[in-house]
Protein backbone atom coordinates (compact mmCIF):
# COMPACT_ATOMS: atom_id res chain seq x y z
CA UNK A 1 0.00 0.00 0.00
CA UNK A 2 0.96 3.54 -1.04
CA UNK A 3 0.35 6.76 0.66
CA UNK A 4 0.06 9.34 -1.58
CA UNK A 5 -0.58 12.47 0.62
CA UNK A 6 2.86 12.13 1.86
CA UNK A 7 6.04 12.53 -0.70
CA UNK A 8 7.48 15.10 -3.24
CA UNK A 9 4.20 16.27 -5.28
CA UNK A 10 5.78 15.49 -8.70
CA UNK A 11 7.75 11.84 -7.49
CA UNK A 12 4.46 10.77 -6.12
CA UNK A 13 2.53 11.64 -9.25
CA UNK A 14 4.75 10.40 -11.57
CA UNK A 15 5.84 6.84 -9.19
CA UNK A 16 1.77 6.25 -9.24
CA UNK A 17 0.95 7.01 -13.06
CA UNK A 18 3.72 5.02 -14.38
CA UNK A 19 3.17 1.68 -14.04
CA UNK A 20 -0.44 2.80 -15.22
CA UNK A 21 0.73 3.68 -18.45
CA UNK A 22 2.82 0.61 -18.67
CA UNK A 23 -0.07 -1.87 -18.02
CA UNK A 24 -2.49 0.46 -20.27
CA UNK A 25 0.41 0.31 -22.93
CA UNK A 26 0.43 -3.50 -23.17
CA UNK A 27 -3.65 -3.13 -22.94
CA UNK A 28 -3.18 -1.33 -25.86
CA UNK A 29 -0.89 -3.14 -27.45
CA UNK A 30 -2.77 -6.21 -27.29
CA UNK A 31 -6.09 -4.59 -28.77
CA UNK A 32 -3.50 -3.14 -31.69
CA UNK A 33 -2.35 -7.23 -32.05
CA UNK A 34 -6.04 -8.47 -32.25
CA UNK A 35 -6.48 -5.14 -35.16
CA UNK A 36 -2.87 -6.49 -37.21
CA UNK A 37 -3.90 -10.15 -37.01
CA UNK A 38 -7.42 -9.63 -38.25
CA UNK A 39 -6.45 -7.28 -40.84
CA UNK A 40 -3.78 -9.42 -41.76
CA UNK A 41 -5.71 -13.01 -41.45
CA UNK A 42 -8.75 -11.96 -42.75
CA UNK A 43 -8.86 -8.62 -44.57
CA UNK A 44 -10.63 -5.61 -44.52
CA UNK A 45 -13.96 -6.77 -44.72
CA UNK A 46 -13.65 -8.55 -41.28
CA UNK A 47 -11.37 -5.37 -39.99
CA UNK A 48 -14.24 -3.23 -40.94
CA UNK A 49 -16.66 -5.55 -38.95
CA UNK A 50 -14.95 -5.48 -35.82
CA UNK A 51 -14.03 -1.66 -36.58
CA UNK A 52 -17.97 -0.93 -36.95
CA UNK A 53 -19.07 -2.75 -33.20
CA UNK A 54 -16.07 -1.59 -31.60
CA UNK A 55 -17.66 2.00 -30.39
CA UNK A 56 -20.43 -0.14 -28.32
CA UNK A 57 -18.43 -2.31 -26.66
CA UNK A 58 -16.08 0.67 -25.66
CA UNK A 59 -19.93 2.02 -24.17
CA UNK A 60 -20.87 -0.58 -22.37
CA UNK A 61 -17.42 -2.27 -20.95
CA UNK A 62 -16.60 1.81 -20.34
CA UNK A 63 -19.09 2.10 -17.94
CA UNK A 64 -18.48 -0.76 -16.05
CA UNK A 65 -14.69 0.40 -15.82
CA UNK A 66 -15.52 4.25 -14.69
CA UNK A 67 -18.39 2.25 -11.90
CA UNK A 68 -15.17 0.26 -10.64
CA UNK A 69 -13.59 3.28 -10.79
CA UNK A 70 -15.64 5.67 -9.02
CA UNK A 71 -16.00 3.05 -6.19
CA UNK A 72 -12.39 3.25 -6.00
CA UNK A 73 -12.32 6.82 -5.10
CA UNK A 74 -14.42 5.60 -2.05
CA UNK A 75 -12.07 3.42 -1.08
CA UNK A 76 -9.00 5.85 -1.59
CA UNK A 77 -11.30 8.67 0.61
CA UNK A 78 -11.13 6.26 3.43
CA UNK A 79 -7.12 5.04 2.91
CA UNK A 80 -6.23 8.70 3.04
CA UNK A 81 -8.58 9.06 6.31
CA UNK A 82 -7.06 5.57 7.88
CA UNK A 83 -10.64 4.25 7.76
CA UNK A 84 -8.98 0.47 6.63
CA UNK A 85 -12.80 -0.98 8.25
CA UNK A 86 -14.12 1.29 5.40
CA UNK A 87 -11.40 0.38 3.03
CA UNK A 88 -12.09 -3.50 2.85
CA UNK A 89 -16.43 -2.91 2.82
CA UNK A 90 -16.11 -0.57 0.15
CA UNK A 91 -14.07 -3.44 -1.64
CA UNK A 92 -16.42 -5.55 -1.16
CA UNK A 93 -19.72 -3.48 -2.06
CA UNK A 94 -17.58 -2.65 -5.12
CA UNK A 95 -17.73 -6.28 -6.56
CA UNK A 96 -20.97 -7.03 -4.95
CA UNK A 97 -22.56 -3.76 -6.85
CA UNK A 98 -20.22 -4.31 -10.02
CA UNK A 99 -21.63 -7.68 -10.25
CA UNK A 100 -25.24 -7.24 -10.36
CA UNK A 101 -24.84 -4.15 -12.63
CA UNK A 102 -22.16 -6.37 -14.99
CA UNK A 103 -24.46 -9.37 -15.10
CA UNK A 104 -27.75 -6.89 -16.03
CA UNK A 105 -26.39 -5.15 -18.84
CA UNK A 106 -24.68 -8.55 -20.52
CA UNK A 107 -28.13 -9.59 -20.38
CA UNK A 108 -29.50 -6.38 -22.35
CA UNK A 109 -27.29 -5.85 -24.53
CA UNK A 110 -26.84 -9.53 -25.70
CA UNK A 111 -31.05 -9.53 -26.14
CA UNK A 112 -31.19 -6.56 -27.95
CA UNK A 113 -27.98 -6.87 -30.20
CA UNK A 114 -29.61 -6.68 -33.48
CA UNK A 115 -31.29 -3.23 -32.65
CA UNK A 116 -28.46 -2.31 -31.61
CA UNK A 117 -26.14 -2.59 -34.45
CA UNK A 118 -29.45 -1.27 -36.60
CA UNK A 119 -29.22 1.49 -35.08
CA UNK A 120 -25.69 2.04 -35.66
CA UNK A 121 -25.92 1.73 -39.12
CA UNK A 122 -24.21 -1.48 -39.47
CA UNK A 123 -23.76 -2.51 -43.31
CA UNK A 124 -25.51 -5.77 -43.93
CA UNK A 125 -22.26 -6.91 -45.24
CA UNK A 126 -20.71 -6.42 -41.84
CA UNK A 127 -23.38 -7.73 -39.27
CA UNK A 128 -22.46 -11.00 -38.89
CA UNK A 129 -19.00 -10.75 -38.22
CA UNK A 130 -19.56 -7.83 -35.96
CA UNK A 131 -21.73 -9.85 -34.12
CA UNK A 132 -19.31 -12.75 -33.90
CA UNK A 133 -16.79 -10.82 -32.31
CA UNK A 134 -18.83 -8.35 -29.95
CA UNK A 135 -21.60 -11.07 -28.59
CA UNK A 136 -18.66 -13.10 -27.13
CA UNK A 137 -16.95 -9.78 -25.73
CA UNK A 138 -20.51 -9.12 -24.42
CA UNK A 139 -20.94 -12.53 -23.07
CA UNK A 140 -17.58 -12.03 -20.85
CA UNK A 141 -17.77 -8.46 -19.49
CA UNK A 142 -18.68 -9.45 -16.01
CA UNK A 143 -15.04 -11.09 -16.04
CA UNK A 144 -13.58 -7.63 -17.50
CA UNK A 145 -15.66 -5.65 -14.78
CA UNK A 146 -14.36 -7.90 -11.79
CA UNK A 147 -10.22 -7.03 -13.04
CA UNK A 148 -11.48 -3.56 -12.73
CA UNK A 149 -12.45 -3.84 -9.21
CA UNK A 150 -9.96 -5.53 -8.05
CA UNK A 151 -7.41 -3.92 -9.80
CA UNK A 152 -9.12 -0.52 -9.00
CA UNK A 153 -9.15 -0.74 -5.62
CA UNK A 154 -4.94 -1.58 -5.72
CA UNK A 155 -4.57 1.40 -7.43
CA UNK A 156 -6.88 3.25 -4.24
CA UNK A 157 -4.52 2.26 -1.80
CA UNK A 158 -1.45 3.13 -3.57
CA UNK A 159 -0.30 -0.41 -5.67
CA UNK A 160 0.09 0.50 -9.54
CA UNK A 161 2.44 -2.23 -10.09
CA UNK A 162 0.90 -5.26 -9.55
CA UNK A 163 -2.02 -4.73 -11.78
CA UNK A 164 0.52 -3.63 -14.57
CA UNK A 165 2.31 -7.21 -14.01
CA UNK A 166 -0.99 -9.15 -14.39
CA UNK A 167 -1.30 -6.71 -17.51
CA UNK A 168 2.11 -7.55 -19.33
CA UNK A 169 1.49 -11.06 -19.02
CA UNK A 170 -2.16 -10.69 -20.19
CA UNK A 171 -1.16 -9.10 -23.12
CA UNK A 172 0.95 -11.78 -24.32
CA UNK A 173 -1.76 -14.74 -23.84
CA UNK A 174 -4.02 -12.48 -26.01
CA UNK A 175 -1.44 -12.51 -28.74
CA UNK A 176 -0.32 -16.00 -28.51
CA UNK A 177 -3.97 -16.91 -28.46
CA UNK A 178 -5.11 -14.55 -31.46
CA UNK A 179 -2.73 -16.48 -33.38
CA UNK A 180 -4.42 -19.88 -31.77
CA UNK A 181 -7.35 -18.66 -32.77
CA UNK A 182 -8.52 -16.68 -35.32
CA UNK A 183 -7.50 -18.74 -37.53
CA UNK A 184 -9.11 -21.30 -36.68
CA UNK A 185 -12.56 -19.61 -35.51
CA UNK A 186 -12.04 -16.36 -37.61
CA UNK A 187 -13.40 -13.36 -35.88
CA UNK A 188 -14.73 -14.70 -33.00
CA UNK A 189 -11.29 -15.68 -32.38
CA UNK A 190 -10.16 -12.16 -31.61
CA UNK A 191 -12.73 -11.89 -29.04
CA UNK A 192 -12.48 -15.23 -27.53
CA UNK A 193 -9.12 -14.43 -27.19
CA UNK A 194 -9.41 -11.30 -25.18
CA UNK A 195 -12.23 -12.61 -22.85
CA UNK A 196 -9.86 -15.42 -21.47
CA UNK A 197 -6.86 -13.53 -21.09
CA UNK A 198 -9.21 -10.77 -19.52
CA UNK A 199 -10.64 -13.84 -17.05
CA UNK A 200 -6.86 -15.14 -16.24
CA UNK A 201 -5.75 -11.35 -14.88
CA UNK A 202 -9.08 -11.56 -12.91
CA UNK A 203 -8.24 -14.89 -11.10
CA UNK A 204 -4.66 -13.33 -10.71
CA UNK A 205 -5.69 -10.11 -9.29
CA UNK A 206 -7.88 -12.19 -6.76
CA UNK A 207 -5.21 -14.62 -5.61
CA UNK A 208 -2.34 -11.75 -5.20
CA UNK A 209 -4.65 -9.79 -3.17
CA UNK A 210 -5.90 -12.47 -1.14
CA UNK A 211 -1.78 -13.53 -0.34
CA UNK A 212 -0.48 -10.04 -0.02
CA UNK A 213 -2.94 -7.66 1.77
CA UNK A 214 -5.22 -9.58 4.44
CA UNK A 215 -6.67 -5.56 5.13
CA UNK A 216 -8.75 -6.60 2.05
CA UNK A 217 -9.24 -10.36 2.34
CA UNK A 218 -12.90 -10.42 1.78
CA UNK A 219 -15.34 -13.03 4.55
CA UNK A 220 -19.01 -13.56 3.92
CA UNK A 221 -19.50 -10.52 6.95
CA UNK A 222 -17.76 -7.76 4.86
CA UNK A 223 -20.83 -8.20 2.09
CA UNK A 224 -23.28 -7.29 4.59
CA UNK A 225 -25.65 -4.18 3.03
CA UNK A 226 -24.61 -0.83 4.16
CA UNK A 227 -27.29 1.15 3.41
CA UNK A 228 -25.14 4.41 3.78
CA UNK A 229 -21.96 3.18 2.48
CA UNK A 230 -23.58 1.46 -0.81
CA UNK A 231 -25.17 4.93 -1.28
CA UNK A 232 -22.03 6.72 -1.12
CA UNK A 233 -20.61 4.11 -3.48
CA UNK A 234 -23.10 4.04 -6.60
CA UNK A 235 -23.13 8.20 -6.07
CA UNK A 236 -19.49 7.92 -7.23
CA UNK A 237 -20.16 5.01 -9.17
CA UNK A 238 -23.13 5.82 -11.00
CA UNK A 239 -21.49 9.02 -12.13
CA UNK A 240 -18.10 8.19 -13.19
CA UNK A 241 -20.00 5.16 -14.85
CA UNK A 242 -22.54 7.46 -16.96
CA UNK A 243 -19.45 10.50 -17.26
CA UNK A 244 -17.69 7.47 -19.18
CA UNK A 245 -20.56 6.01 -20.90
CA UNK A 246 -22.01 9.72 -22.16
CA UNK A 247 -18.45 10.14 -23.78
CA UNK A 248 -19.32 6.91 -25.33
CA UNK A 249 -22.49 7.39 -26.14
CA UNK A 250 -21.60 10.22 -28.57
CA UNK A 251 -18.53 8.06 -29.47
CA UNK A 252 -21.23 5.41 -30.99
CA UNK A 253 -23.17 7.85 -32.27
CA UNK A 254 -20.78 9.18 -34.67
CA UNK A 255 -20.04 5.60 -35.45
CA UNK A 256 -23.44 5.09 -36.81
CA UNK A 257 -22.67 8.26 -39.12
CA UNK A 258 -19.50 6.84 -39.89
CA UNK A 259 -20.79 3.52 -40.91
CA UNK A 260 -22.47 5.07 -44.06
CA UNK A 261 -19.50 6.35 -45.59
CA UNK A 262 -18.42 2.51 -46.67
CA UNK A 263 -15.74 0.14 -46.02
CA UNK A 264 -12.72 2.43 -46.21
CA UNK A 265 -14.17 5.14 -44.02
CA UNK A 266 -14.71 2.40 -41.46
CA UNK A 267 -11.63 0.62 -41.75
CA UNK A 268 -9.52 4.07 -41.69
CA UNK A 269 -11.45 5.79 -38.45
CA UNK A 270 -11.00 2.38 -36.47
CA UNK A 271 -7.25 2.66 -37.22
CA UNK A 272 -7.57 6.35 -36.36
CA UNK A 273 -9.22 5.39 -33.20
CA UNK A 274 -7.08 2.85 -32.43
CA UNK A 275 -3.39 5.05 -32.52
CA UNK A 276 -5.92 8.05 -30.80
CA UNK A 277 -5.94 5.55 -28.23
CA UNK A 278 -2.18 5.56 -27.76
CA UNK A 279 -1.66 9.55 -28.48
CA UNK A 280 -4.12 9.90 -25.47
CA UNK A 281 -3.45 7.05 -23.11
CA UNK A 282 -1.24 9.28 -20.88
CA UNK A 283 -4.45 11.49 -20.59
CA UNK A 284 -6.28 8.85 -19.15
CA UNK A 285 -3.15 7.57 -16.74
CA UNK A 286 -2.80 11.28 -15.13
CA UNK A 287 -7.21 11.03 -15.02
CA UNK A 288 -7.03 8.05 -13.02
CA UNK A 289 -4.21 9.38 -11.34
CA UNK A 290 -6.11 12.87 -10.10
CA UNK A 291 -8.87 10.59 -8.87
CA UNK A 292 -6.88 8.31 -6.77
CA UNK A 293 -4.20 11.34 -5.80
CA UNK A 294 -7.00 14.03 -4.81
CA UNK A 295 -9.49 11.08 -3.32
CA UNK A 296 -6.61 10.23 -0.89
CA UNK A 297 -5.51 13.86 -0.21
CA UNK A 298 -9.12 14.94 0.19
CA UNK A 299 -9.76 12.33 2.55
CA UNK A 300 -6.42 13.40 4.80
CA UNK A 301 -7.71 16.89 4.46
CA UNK A 302 -4.63 17.75 2.19
CA UNK A 303 -6.09 19.91 -0.34
CA UNK A 304 -3.67 22.28 -0.97
CA UNK A 305 -1.43 19.22 -2.46
CA UNK A 306 -4.44 18.91 -4.82
CA UNK A 307 -3.27 21.93 -6.43
CA UNK A 308 0.71 20.39 -6.75
CA UNK A 309 -0.95 17.54 -8.60
CA UNK A 310 -2.57 19.12 -11.03
CA UNK A 311 0.39 21.60 -11.74
CA UNK A 312 2.49 18.24 -12.51
CA UNK A 313 0.08 16.45 -14.39
CA UNK A 314 -0.70 19.14 -16.39
CA UNK A 315 2.75 19.98 -16.96
CA UNK A 316 3.62 16.29 -18.17
CA UNK A 317 0.54 16.27 -20.24
CA UNK A 318 1.22 19.45 -22.23
CA UNK A 319 4.62 18.21 -23.06
CA UNK A 320 3.20 14.92 -24.33
CA UNK A 321 0.56 16.62 -26.35
CA UNK A 322 3.70 18.75 -27.89
CA UNK A 323 5.09 15.41 -29.05
CA UNK A 324 2.01 13.83 -30.83
CA UNK A 325 1.45 16.68 -32.47
CA UNK A 326 4.48 16.22 -33.77
CA UNK A 327 4.24 12.33 -34.42
CA UNK A 328 0.86 13.38 -36.22
CA UNK A 329 2.06 15.44 -38.91
CA UNK A 330 5.25 13.08 -39.19
CA UNK A 331 4.71 9.69 -39.56
CA UNK A 332 0.92 9.30 -39.52
CA UNK A 333 0.58 7.01 -42.30
CA UNK A 334 3.05 5.04 -41.61
CA UNK A 335 1.56 4.17 -38.26
CA UNK A 336 -1.67 3.13 -40.34
CA UNK A 337 0.12 1.10 -42.08
CA UNK A 338 1.84 -0.63 -39.21
CA UNK A 339 -1.71 -0.71 -37.58
CA UNK A 340 -3.76 -2.35 -40.54
CA UNK A 341 -1.70 -3.90 -42.69
CA UNK A 342 -3.66 -2.27 -45.74
CA UNK A 343 -2.04 -0.17 -48.84
CA UNK A 344 -5.16 1.24 -49.54
CA UNK A 345 -4.73 4.76 -50.23
CA UNK A 346 -7.80 6.29 -49.00
CA UNK A 347 -7.68 4.12 -45.87
CA UNK A 348 -3.97 5.31 -45.37
CA UNK A 349 -5.11 9.21 -46.65
CA UNK A 350 -8.24 9.72 -44.61
CA UNK A 351 -6.63 8.34 -40.51
CA UNK A 352 -3.54 10.70 -41.10
CA UNK A 353 -5.82 13.72 -42.13
CA UNK A 354 -7.97 12.51 -38.43
CA UNK A 355 -4.70 12.58 -36.48
CA UNK A 356 -2.82 15.74 -37.91
CA UNK A 357 -6.29 17.76 -36.86
CA UNK A 358 -7.61 16.16 -33.77
CA UNK A 359 -4.03 16.28 -32.10
CA UNK A 360 -3.61 20.41 -32.64
CA UNK A 361 -6.36 20.64 -29.61
CA UNK A 362 -4.65 17.54 -27.44
CA UNK A 363 -3.94 19.88 -24.29
CA UNK A 364 -7.03 20.55 -23.71
CA UNK A 365 -8.45 17.30 -24.05
CA UNK A 366 -5.55 16.11 -21.21
CA UNK A 367 -6.85 19.06 -19.13
CA UNK A 368 -10.49 17.92 -19.43
CA UNK A 369 -9.43 14.25 -18.12
CA UNK A 370 -7.25 15.76 -15.41
CA UNK A 371 -9.75 18.73 -14.05
CA UNK A 372 -12.79 15.83 -14.43
CA UNK A 373 -11.46 13.31 -12.20
CA UNK A 374 -9.96 15.53 -9.57
CA UNK A 375 -13.36 16.75 -9.42
CA UNK A 376 -14.76 13.34 -8.56
CA UNK A 377 -12.20 12.40 -6.43
CA UNK A 378 -13.12 15.64 -3.77
CA UNK A 379 -16.45 14.67 -4.06
CA UNK A 380 -17.99 17.02 -7.26
CA UNK A 381 -20.25 14.19 -9.36
CA UNK A 382 -22.39 17.11 -10.96
CA UNK A 383 -19.92 18.97 -12.96
CA UNK A 384 -18.06 15.90 -14.90
CA UNK A 385 -21.65 14.88 -16.13
CA UNK A 386 -22.91 18.31 -17.37
CA UNK A 387 -19.19 18.36 -19.10
CA UNK A 388 -19.75 15.15 -20.73
CA UNK A 389 -23.72 15.66 -20.99
CA UNK A 390 -22.34 18.60 -23.71
CA UNK A 391 -19.68 16.18 -24.97
CA UNK A 392 -22.97 14.06 -26.00
CA UNK A 393 -24.60 16.72 -27.27
CA UNK A 394 -21.94 18.17 -29.76
CA UNK A 395 -21.25 14.51 -31.44
CA UNK A 396 -25.10 13.95 -31.62
CA UNK A 397 -24.95 17.62 -33.56
CA UNK A 398 -22.20 16.63 -35.61
CA UNK A 399 -23.47 13.28 -36.59
CA UNK A 400 -27.09 14.39 -37.69
CA UNK A 401 -25.70 17.84 -39.33
CA UNK A 402 -21.81 17.92 -40.06
CA UNK A 403 -21.82 14.63 -41.11
CA UNK A 404 -24.37 15.07 -43.76
CA UNK A 405 -23.41 18.27 -44.67
CA UNK A 406 -19.25 18.13 -45.10
CA UNK A 407 -19.23 14.03 -45.08
CA UNK A 408 -16.31 12.79 -43.08
CA UNK A 409 -14.25 16.05 -42.56
CA UNK A 410 -17.08 17.08 -40.10
CA UNK A 411 -17.02 13.86 -37.97
CA UNK A 412 -12.97 15.12 -38.10
CA UNK A 413 -13.82 18.23 -36.80
CA UNK A 414 -15.99 17.65 -34.18
CA UNK A 415 -14.11 16.15 -31.34
CA UNK A 416 -11.52 19.26 -31.40
CA UNK A 417 -14.71 21.89 -31.20
CA UNK A 418 -16.58 19.78 -28.28
CA UNK A 419 -13.66 19.80 -26.34
CA UNK A 420 -13.26 23.37 -26.32
CA UNK A 421 -17.06 23.55 -25.24
CA UNK A 422 -17.07 20.76 -22.56
CA UNK A 423 -13.43 22.08 -20.93
CA UNK A 424 -15.44 25.48 -19.90
CA UNK A 425 -17.55 24.18 -16.69
CA UNK A 426 -14.57 21.85 -15.55
CA UNK A 427 -12.27 24.66 -15.80
CA UNK A 428 -14.76 27.20 -13.68
CA UNK A 429 -15.07 24.65 -10.77
CA UNK A 430 -11.84 23.52 -9.77
CA UNK A 431 -10.84 27.04 -9.99
CA UNK A 432 -13.64 27.48 -7.78
CA UNK A 433 -12.40 24.94 -5.89
CA UNK A 434 -8.49 26.00 -5.39
CA UNK A 435 -9.82 29.88 -4.39
CA UNK A 436 -10.64 28.35 -1.32
CA UNK A 437 -7.38 26.89 -0.15
CA UNK A 438 -4.53 29.06 1.54
CA UNK A 439 -1.92 29.08 -0.58
CA UNK A 440 0.57 29.33 1.76
CA UNK A 441 0.34 25.25 2.78
CA UNK A 442 1.56 24.50 -0.64
CA UNK A 443 3.89 22.48 -1.34
CA UNK A 444 6.40 22.75 -3.55
CA UNK A 445 7.28 19.87 -6.30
Amino acid sequence: MKDLTKGKTMGVIVGFALPLFIGHLFQLFYGLADTRIVGGYLHDEALAAVSATTTLNDLIVGFLVGITNGFAVITARSFGSGEMEKVKKSFAASIKLGLIVSVVLTAVSLLFLDGILAVLNTPPEHIRGGKEYIGVILAGMTFAMLYNAYASTLRSVGDTVAPLIFLIVSAFINIGLDLLLIPIMGISGASTATVISQTLSFVACAIYVNIRYPQLRLSLSDFRTDKALVKQLMSTGMSMGLMSSLVCLGTVILQGAINIFGTNIIVAHGAARKITGIFMLPFGIFGMTMATFSGQNYGAGEYARIREGLKCAMLIMTVWSGLVLLAAWTVSPWLVTAITDTNTAEIIETASLYLKIDTMLYVVCGSISAFRNLLQGIGDHRTPLVSSGLELVGKVLAAYLLAPAIGYMGIILTEPIVWVVMAIPLYVQVFRFFKKIPKEKTETN
